[in-house]
Formats: C-alpha cells, sequence, structure tokens
C-alpha cells in the first residue's frame, strides 16, 4: 500500500523532502459522482488534477452542436488540457465529465506554479505526461483523418468493452466517442452483425467475434 497517494505516481516518488511536503500540504482529495461535469468550456484552471480512481471523458461540441470525444483520463493520469490551460493560463475549450464515481488530487495554481518553477523532478513529472498525451492525440487525429469509419468503430469497441465481452453504451453514445452520427453508428453495427461479430440488445453491444474485430483493425494498421 502506498503511504501517500503521491505513491501512486511513480513519476512523483523521488521528489526531495521539502519538495514532497509542499505538494502534500498544498493540494486535497476531491471527489465527484459519475456524470458530473469537472470542468466546462470557459471555465478557468485553477488546479491540476490527477486522478486516483475513475475515469473522465473529455469532449467538445462541434458547431454543428455534436459532441466530439477527444480522449479519456484513467486512474493514475492527468488531464492534457488541464497541464495546457495551467501553463498557458488559458480557460478551458472543452468539457470533463466522470464515466464513473471519481477521485482526484486537485493541486492549486499557487502549489503548482510554486513547484514547476523550483523543482525539477515535478516539472519533469508534468511535461512527461503532458507530452505522451500530446502523441495520443496526434494518433487520434490520424485516426480521425485517415482511418475507415468500420475500423475506427472496431478499435472502440474492443478497447471498450469489459471482462465478457459487452460494451454498455447506445448508438449514440458511440457517435459521440467517434465523431459521427448515430446513423452511421448503426449501419456499421448492421454489418458487423451480418458477419458474427457482434449481437446488439437495448444500450450494450456484444461482442461474439473479437477475432475478426481484431483483424479488421490490424489489417488497417489501427490502433487499439
Amino acid at each position: 500500500m502506498p503511504d501517500t497517494w503521491i505513491d501512486t505516481f511513480p513519476g512523483l516518488t523521488r521528489l526531495p523532502a521539502d519538495i514532497r511536503a509542499e505538494l502534500e500540504a498544498g493540494s486535497q482529495i476531491v471527489t465527484a459522482p459519475a456524470g458530473a461535469q469537472i470542468f466546462a468550456p470557459g471555465q478557468t484552471a485553477d488546479n491540476l488534477l490527477l486522478l486516483l480512481d475513475g475515469t473522465v471523458k473529455v469532449q467538445q461540441k462541434s458547431d454543428t452542436g455534436r459532441d466530439v470525444f477527444l480522449y479519456r483520463v484513467h486512474a493514475g493520469e492527468s488531464c492534457v488540457l488541464t497541464t495546457a490551460c495551467m501553463l498557458a493560463f488559458e480557460d478551458y475549450a472543452a468539457e470533463g465529465i466522470s464515466e464513473t464515481d471519481v477521485r482526484a488530487v486537485a493541486i492549486p495554481r499557487k502549489t503548482f506554479d510554486s513547484l514547476v518553477g523550483k523543482s525539477p523532478v515535478f516539472r519533469e513529472f508534468v511535461f512527461t505526461a503532458y507530452s505522451r498525451r500530446i502523441t495520443d492525440l496526434f494518433t487520434l487525429i490520424d485516426d480521425i483523418v485517415f482511418q475507415r469509419m468500420d475500423v475506427r468503430l472496431a478499435a472502440r469497441l474492443l478497447e471498450l468493452a469489459d471482462d465478457r465481452g459487452v460494451v454498455h453504451a447506445t448508438h449514440a453514445a458511440l457517435g459521440t466517442e467517434l465523431g459521427t452520427a448515430r446513423e452511421v453508428i448503426s449501419r456499421t453495427l448492421s454489418e458487423f452483425h451480418r458477419r458474427g461479430w457482434v449481437e446488439q440488445s437495448r444500450g450494450e453491444v456484444h461482442l461474439t467475434g473479437k477475432e475478426g474485430l481484431a483483424r479488421l483493425v490490424k489489417s488497417a494498421g489501427a490502433h487499439v
């Protein structure tokens, strides 16, 4: 068991004792229920959030009013958008929604600025996580621009499936995940069903042919 929340983040375990004490004293644990809005467009980023438990979905509304999924923040990760806003002193341009009950560490602006300025270890932690997420976003852009929708949907189904091979999501929710219309998802899932790869029920997609989905993704050189 870690002694404190700091020990759950490998990049922070090398902090000197005085910096560690400042970080612990200047931060707090916060919680939010599933479905809560963690941040919203136009809101000021006052705290760097490090997720301890749960999942947060980050999405942006398009000019047509459609929600476009950007990425997820999982336990043990920070939010790249929050980091960017903290570093650039800019407001949020997207929203974060908790998909589950979440528990996170909130590091306020004053503590964040102080530690970035004087602690090489903390600075490395922040920028390493930021760089990794930027790479993930470039991968997302590559998928959106160059990958076919059937390939992207197959990859996302494999990613979202639970241990029983069930994806708990409506066609509309999957459309948001992939930045497309519900009707496109419905047509693609119908084709997957014809191939014997999925079975559908209300609010759920059962993966009955994971191997076929994986072959489709692999054949296109896509990312799962």
